[in-house]
């Protein structure tokens, strides 16, 4: 899904899940993410492909950063 097209719920969805889909990356778990997360994940630009690898991009980080604060 382009992300200029997605609904305000899938985005929250994404965004809730966010920090612990970071998580599952970090324990070398991506494939307990759906595969349309991590597509719309890429999409959005929080996520990149990185030499085979999925890896935080600036913005993911700065999301993540959001998330952390509000909790």
């Amino acid at each position: 899904m382009v992300a200029a097209t997605m609904t305000k719920e899938r985005r929250a969805d994404l965004r809730n899940g966010w920090l612990e889909n970071i998580e599952r990356l970090r324990r070398c778990h991506a494939s307990e993410i759906p595969e349309d997360y991590i597509d719309d994940y890429l999409a959005m630009s929080w996520l990149q492909w990185n030499g085979g690898a999925l890896k935080l991009t600036e913005l993911g980080e700065n999301v993540r950063l959001q998330l952390v604060r509000e909790l």
